[in-house]
């Protein structure tokens, strides 16, 4: 599914800041309107219950007096009221008083009562004209509605400009983003201007920059040792198979040459065999799992493997520990064989190497212990790092290729484990901690 672009956030901060202080506004608008037209309907009321309480005042204290008199009491009552009007009628209907009606189509509030007398009830009929408060309502309403629009319209326009002044640290950040590149991976963010809530962006960017420059630099050294471990077998096949066309040789001496060359031809495809392995497990390759009832089984024929090259080296191999677990068998001894292998190659003449294993939990704890030179603290780190050797002299370099242990680490991601190396006290010991049931198990 295409994703939309998302736009410019200033311009979406504008709008949702307008928006809101629209809605805030018509708020306090719809709240100034209404009160305001409660309090004229307050004041109709008042007015309405004020004249109606002087109307029953005159008819009570008319009885005796004139028509007349009480029409001219009533007059000088609604003088200065052209809203008000008021008609009087008595008990069977006949009209009374009259004052002057309210214009045709206004919109009027209409009170009646009664007022007594001796003489008997009148019904009073009280009509207040609200047509000037409509017309004030209506203005206000108008002027609310503008100032409302007016306002968001204001505060839009002031929310954009501070909201690309605020975004100026975004895109100074973006600035320094842009201008970097592979070969200025060392480069950090500067957040020395940022304001606190991007400090954390510009920490784990800084982070991931970290990671990458070593990552980077991993590859390039990688490129460096592969083209080392390649190049030196591919100069002895030709140097020897240019010295072996200068002249007529027998049949001896070019199987020897042909011998020398299958050699460097066969360490040149375990090379390749053992970086496509990397490849796999880079891209995710998991392990196939199976039921393992006894690890140190496993470890035996693997230790039988290396019988000569121990034997060699006046080296003896013991297995300590055993486990269950759910692995795949064969990386497993992979790893086992290049562990023993390492040991083997580094281990003091006449010493033991021991491959212990352990549960701890939920893992499976693996490792192979030698006695020999320790090593420094600053190398254990980089040991599964691809072609790293901790002599810089790359002994052995002739048989082995520094792929070894990176494979380890490799099986110990695909198992979802990981590695494991110390060396303290002459005695060194490189191993993993792999998971003892798989994910799926229950």
């Amino acid at each position: 599914m295409k994703r939309l672009h998302a736009g410019s956030l200033g311009r979406r901060l504008a709008r949702w800041l307008a928006l809101l202080a629209l809605a805030g506004l018509a708020m306090t608008c719809l709240g100034i309107y209404t009160a305001t037209a409660l309090s004229f309907g307050d004041r109709q009321a008042e007015t309405l219950r004020q004249k109606q309480q002087q109307v029953r005042h005159l008819i009570a204290e008319a009885d005796g007096l004139d028509a007349a008199i009480l029409t001219h009491k009533l007059e000088d009552a609604m003088v200065g009221r052209q809203d008000l009007a008021l008609t009087l009628s008595d008990a069977r209907g006949r009209p009374i008083y009259a004052g002057a009606p309210v214009p045709a189509g206004r919109r009027t509030v209409v009170v009646q009562f009664e007022a007594a007398s001796p003489s008997g009830s009148v019904l009073a009929t009280l009509t207040l004209d609200t047509s000037d408060d409509d017309r004030v309502l209506s203005r206000l309403a108008r002027t609310l509605v503008a100032a409302a629009l007016a306002g968001s319209v204001v505060i839009a326009l002031g929310g954009f400009a501070l909201v690309q002044f605020g975004l100026r640290p975004v895109r100074a950040l973006a600035e320094q983003v842009q201008a970097l590149a592979a070969d200025t991976l060392h480069h950090r963010l500067d957040g020395s201007d940022q304001p606190e809530e991007l400090a954390p962006l510009v920490s784990h960017v800084n982070d991931l920059l970290e990671r990458l420059h070593r990552a980077y630099a991993q590859l390039e050294a990688f490129n460096a040792d592969v083209a080392h471990e390649l190049f030196t077998p591919l100069s002895t096949l030709i140097g020897g198979t240019e010295l072996a066309l200068r002249k007529a040789r027998d049949a001896e001496t070019l199987r020897d040459i042909l011998g020398d060359q299958l050699e460097d031809l066969q360490r040149m495809s375990l090379i390749i065999q053992d970086m496509l392995f990397l490849s796999q497990a880079d891209r995710g390759a998991q392990a196939r799992r199976e039921p393992v009832q006894s690890l140190a089984e496993i470890a035996r024929p693997v230790a039988d493997l290396h019988e000569a090259a121990l034997e060699d080296a006046g080296l003896r191999c013991t297995i300590e520990g055993d486990a269950r677990c759910e692995v795949d068998v064969r990386l497993v001894q992979r790893a086992l064989s290049n562990l023993i292998g390492n040991a083997t190659r580094y281990a003091e003449r006449g010493s033991c190497v021991t491959v212990r294993i352990a549960n701890r939990d939920d893992e499976v704890a693996v490792r192979v212990e030698n006695r020999g030179e320790t090593i420094s603290a600053d190398h254990l780190p980089r040991l599964f790092d691809r072609f790293y050797r901790a002599d810089a002299a790359r002994a052995g370099g002739d048989r082995n290729h520094g792929l070894g242990l990176a494979i380890v680490a490799a099986i110990a991601r695909m198992h979802g484990g990981a590695v494991r190396a110390s060396s303290a006290g002459g005695v060194t010991a490189v191993g993993l901690v792999l998971p003892a049931r798989g994910p799926d198990a229950v």
